[in-house]
């Protein structure tokens, strides 16, 4: 049975929730400049120049192989720019850093494991450092209070291989969001939800973005359960790509150029289908799988 507590939804401020929240004056928190990644011959994007301010939403989008997952791993550090440059919050990205929040791909858990949420949310805080984990009462108010913040309290001490997919990632959420990060990066975060838990997901995301201006990296394989956050698209496919605001990339024109053959973008009811891409099913035109050279 799944264990969940109401999020309720941020209000909605007026106009375009992804649009008109810029902080240029405190510089772009990603900055990348000629940045290419290959694994061997294999180019999976080259020549990106990208800036991420703080509080943007950028949408990563490509079909499967086109590098998404590998664009984060650069970003966390654990992977290197074939050609380039890239500083992360000014510096060369480097793992561990506190001030980057990771949301990964979800993956199985056996039912035995002993690991609780809380746990889970306590290796946010801690993980990274040496020796016994700290103890302190207020190390535990702060995981209480995380907990709480996503809807979790209720299952806190439930073993997260207990937990439902849609438990897992508001638990998830309150671990990347422990250390209070400047930069949240986001890993297929929706994936094998249903409708009810990607919209808390959503909600959750969203209100970070709002509240801290916390600036969002967010692969997805669907675009329309954030569209109404999006500030920029960016559309890995074929070793190119496209970065924009979302009605430049999500155009026939753009996509068929960019994989060289006839693609259809069709909006209906809000939402966008694209039709034709290769490597797109009917219902999830992006779905995504780990890519070469990755793990999940």
């Amino acid at each position: 049975m799944d264990r969940t507590e109401a999020v309720a939804p941020s209000p909605e401020p007026s106009g375009t929730a992804g649009r008109g929240r810029e902080s240029p004056a405190a510089g772009p928190v990603i900055s990348m400049r000629s940045g290419t990644l290959a694994y061997g011959d294999r180019v999976l994007w080259r020549g990106l120049d990208l800036d991420v301010q703080p509080g943007e939403l950028l949408a990563v989008l490509g079909p499967n192989g086109s590098g998404k997952t590998s664009l984060l791993r650069v970003l966390l550090g654990r992977q290197q720019l074939t050609e380039g440059s890239l500083t992360v919050l000014g510096h060369a990205p480097r793992r561990g850093g506190r001030h980057i929040g990771y949301i990964p791909q979800q993956t199985s858990l056996p039912a035995h494991t002993m690991l609780r949420a809380r746990d889970l949310v306590r290796l946010g805080l801690d993980g990274h450092l040496w020796g016994l984990p700290l103890t302190r009462p207020a190390v535990r108010r702060r995981v209480d209070d995380l907990l709480a913040s996503v809807g979790a309290t209720c299952y806190a001490d439930v073993p997260v291989g207990r937990l439902s997919g849609g438990e897992r990632q508001r638990v998830r959420i309150a671990q990347a969001l422990a250390t209070d990060p400047r930069i949240l990066l986001c890993d297929e975060p929706l994936l094998s939800l249903d409708l009810q838990h990607q919209r808390t997901v959503v909600t959750l995301v969203e209100r970070r973005l709002r509240a801290a201006e916390t600036a969002v990296v967010f692969v997805t394989h669907e675009i329309n359960p954030v569209l109404g956050l999006v500030d920029r698209i960016l559309y890995l496919a074929g070793g190119g790509f496209r970065i924009g605001p979302p009605d430049e990339v999500m155009t026939s024109a753009a996509l068929s150029e960019l994989y060289g053959t006839h693609v259809d973008v069709i909006r209906i009811g809000g939402r966008i289908v694209v039709v034709g891409a290769p490597d797109a099913g009917p219902d999830h035109p992006h779905a995504d799988a780990p890519e070469e050279g990755e793990s999940q």
